[in-house]
């Protein structure tokens, strides 16, 4: 089995290898995996899952003035690394697909990052009170959710247009030519003038077109996406379905999360409250599908249930960049973080993992509602867990033993099905590493051995 995946697939990985778009996502997110693990660690400590720590450290006030308490302070490196993500994707991969494209990598992505800002809408939306009525309340500003996991997508298309736009003037030579003498960083300042002038001419008209129309480009991307999800109800189609959407997002590099939840997760929570007042009160009925259903059952680990993936890559893989980011991303999985994995591997824009990363959660879905509805395993009463509970430890506490045995069986299945799809990329960062060790062999100077005979 895992040799016919393999003959198929590293045709695939090697193509991926070679192809400019997707070597410039890949690279171009390791710009961030750094920040994103650091990121993790913070997040994990201000969400860890014991609620006398959680209560304590909301408790400490760090500034009487405004009332900052430590907790709140403890989630701001997060959000200086998840909440602004999207800024370093664009940086990264438009600067990735300069260096493919052969032009000025760093003024072409200082060019990409103005063009996505440029289409930006910089309007933040709140609420105030006015007497004791909340209005609504529009103020200019740069709105983090766009800056977030929501403008990746975006932001990836952005790089790549005006990458080429920029490539393509430079390339014509239309560029300002200064005289000899004139120092480099003069001479590269000013011949990018004209190509960044040019790239900012293009998105501005785009802007302006969609301006006129009453949209932008950020709001067309995201309710473009979120349409097909309008219609999803209480069902195990409907709870598939969802993640299937949710996981394809994902696979684009928008928070599928975000999109999925703001049409599903309300359901959710309706069901959990309902569930609620069946176990305690005897009212209404039990739903299988619920907030808790989904939080500790459809995925261990984060999107694609990927703590099967880090177990795969620390058990089974040979490559230096695979294991060491297993080594890095385990701990935050353990607890649900998985940024680092999902952009550290890449599993965005990563065709050979598309198919366990959407399979894997779809059958933890599938075979964790079955055994629900066949009463192996008892219905989450609706009690809310934290969501960076273990899994094993949240599926006793949301049921019984029986859904910690549950839990387990589903990471293991997710072990073996991530296996065969990881190996091929471990093969191929293998080579990579083993091809990049031997290169610098020969272009190192052996001291010992230089004779002037040979000069």
């Amino acid at each position: 089995m895992t040799e016919k995946i393999e003959k198929y697939l590293m045709p695939l990985a090697e193509a991926i290898g070679r192809n400019k778009y997707l070597v410039s996502v890949r690279d171009g997110f390791l710009l961030s995996t750094p920040l994103l693990i650091a990121g993790s660690i913070f997040l994990l400590i201000a969400n860890f899952p014991i609620p006398a720590w959680t209560n304590w450290i909301g408790s400490i006030v760090v500034n009487k003035t405004t009332g900052l308490t430590l907790g709140a302070l403890l989630e701001k490196p997060s959000a200086a690394t998840f909440s602004i993500m999207a800024i370093f994707a664009v940086m990264g991969i438009a600067y990735s697909f300069a260096r493919e494209m052969k032009t000025d990598k760093l003024f072409a992505s200082a060019t990409a990052l103005m063009s996505w800002f440029l289409l930006m809408p910089y309007v933040v939306e709140g609420t105030t009170t006015i007497g004791k009525k909340q209005v609504p309340v529009k103020l200019s500003g740069i709105p983090t959710g766009w800056v977030g996991a929501k403008g990746i997508f975006l932001g990836i298309i952005v790089a790549f247009l005006s990458v080429h736009i920029y490539s393509y003037v430079e390339k014509k030579g239309w560029t300002i030519k200064m005289p000899k003498g004139v120092p480099p960083t003069v001479v590269q300042s000013f011949s990018a003038l004209i190509p960044a002038t040019l790239v900012m001419t293009f998105f501005f008209l785009i802007n302006l077109l969609l301006g006129f129309l009453g949209t932008d480009a950020f709001t067309i991307i995201f309710t473009f996406l979120q349409t097909p999800l309008l219609n999803l109800g209480d069902t195990l189609g409907a709870m598939v379905t969802a993640y299937i959407f949710l996981h394809i997002f994902w696979f684009f590099g928008i928070n599928g999360g975000s999109v999925v939840g703001a049409v599903f997760n309300p359901i959710l929570q309706t069901l959990s409250a309902e569930n609620i007042a069946y176990f305690t009160k005897g009212i209404g009925s039990a739903h299988i599908i619920n907030q808790q259903f989904q939080d500790l059952f459809a995925t261990f680990g984060g999107c694609g249930s990927t703590i099967s993936l880090i177990i795969a890559m620390l058990a089974f893989c040979k490559s230096k960049r695979v294991t060491e980011l297993g080594k890095l991303a385990l701990i935050p999985g353990i607890f649900g973080i998985n940024e680092p994995i999902v952009f550290g591997i890449p599993i965005v824009l990563n065709p050979t993992l598309i198919i366990p990363f959407i399979l894997v959660p779809t059958l933890n879905i599938i075979i964790s509602y079955l055994a629900m509805a066949a009463k192996i395993v008892p219905v989450c009463s609706g009690i809310a867990i934290p969501w960076t509970t273990p899994p094993i430890i949240s599926g006793f506490l949301a049921t019984n033993w029986a859904g910690a045995v549950l839990q387990l069986l589903l990471i293991i299945m997710g072990v073996f099905i991530y296996l065969p799809f990881i190996k091929v990329i471990d093969k191929q960062y293998t080579k990579e590493e083993i091809e990049a060790s031997n290169q610098k062999e020969e272009d190192s100077i052996d001291l010992d051995n230089i004779s002037f005979d040979d000069l």
